[in-house]
């Protein structure tokens, strides 16, 4: 069964068939490749968790089984947050993610899933963003805002804060690596209550009071350009994981956008480069809107960015 197929006829999980989603894909050795595979062929979660073990031993190795009540806690701890877990299945699970490669079979959320309905634009950046980098990616996040765009990025410091601050009217969605108690870094817990204060939404694939680490940023970004038509980079050194986003975006056939710097900058190398090797050049909001609209099927009428206050 692939991701394509749990979402061509959307299913409501019932509350058992979520517990037993969770279980199925907090279990030791399953990814979301291996969670489809077992779905497809079993055709239930209950059915896959009763038969993994016997298919682990037949491999010789062990597996461990989430236990019914660690999943029953991570729910009750996310209702108490005031977020649930969506299921790839279900109409509120943010309908480009769906087609990337393996897509988190649940996801957690906290405030309005609506937004995910939305077309959405990833702006992601440099954490050391200069006094520039962080105007012009709270311009484009202002004026993609008030043509109905929602904003996707990673709540880091610098250009991500940034967006998402720019955005909070319009509406952003914010990626978190960690749990969604687990807001990273900690001078953005404000800011992630204000995102979920405006209409705006957190999202995560990881349990409840999982602490990240440093691998689990890149999964991260896979998401964040995964739920996006277009990703955005607004400053990058020559190695960063707003280069990560980048590249994920590319190969999951989004469009990649750069705003080019001075040479003279670390901080613009890698965007400068992603514009040499085929990036399109941002040098105003019209730059995105003209190439994002006529895939919505909507005119690329020229705007005027909005002015800061």
């Amino acid at each position: 069964m692939t991701a394509d197929d749990q979402r061509r006829s959307p299913t409501q999980l019932t509350d058992d068939q979520r517990l037993d989603w969770l279980r199925l894909i907090r279990s030791d050795r399953i990814g979301p490749a291996t969670f489809r595979a077992l779905l497809g062929h079993f055709g239930s979660a209950a059915a896959a968790i009763e038969a993994a073990p016997e298919l682990a031993k037949r491999g010789g190795r062990a597996i461990r089984i989430c236990p019914v009540d660690a999943a029953q806690r991570e729910m009750d701890e996310l209702d108490r947050l005031g977020a649930r877990l969506i299921a790839i299945s279900e109409n509120d699970y943010p309908p480009l993610l769906v087609h990337i490669d393996g897509p988190p079979p649940l996801i957690a959320v906290r405030g309005n899933a609506a937004i995910f309905s939305r077309p959405t634009i990833a702006i992601v950046g440099s954490r050391n963003a200069s006094i520039t980098g962080v105007k012009i990616a709270k311009s484009l996040a202002r004026d993609l805002g008030g043509q109905g765009y929602a904003i996707a990025s990673g709540l880091a410091r610098g250009i991500d804060a940034a967006a998402h601050e720019a955005s909070l009217e319009g509406g952003t969605i914010a990626v978190l690596a960690g749990g969604l108690n687990r807001i990273y870094p900690p001078g953005n817990v404000r800011l992630a209550q204000a995102i979920v204060d405006n209409g705006g939404a957190h999202l995560s694939e990881m349990p409840i009071g999982w602490e990240p680490r440093a691998r689990d940023f890149p999964r991260r970004n896979r998401l964040v350009s995964g739920l996006s038509l277009a990703a955005v980079i607004v400053e990058a050194a020559a190695r960063s994981g707003s280069l990560i986003t980048a590249r994920l975006a590319g190969e999951q056939g989004r469009l990649v956008f750069a705003v080019p710097g001075s040479p003279l900058d670390p901080r613009s190398v890698g965007a400068n480069r992603l514009i040499r090797d085929g990036a399109h050049i941002v040098t105003d909001v019209n730059d995105i809107i003209t190439e994002i609209a006529p895939m919505l099927g909507q005119p690329a009428v020229q705007i005027s960015p909005i002015e800061e206050t």
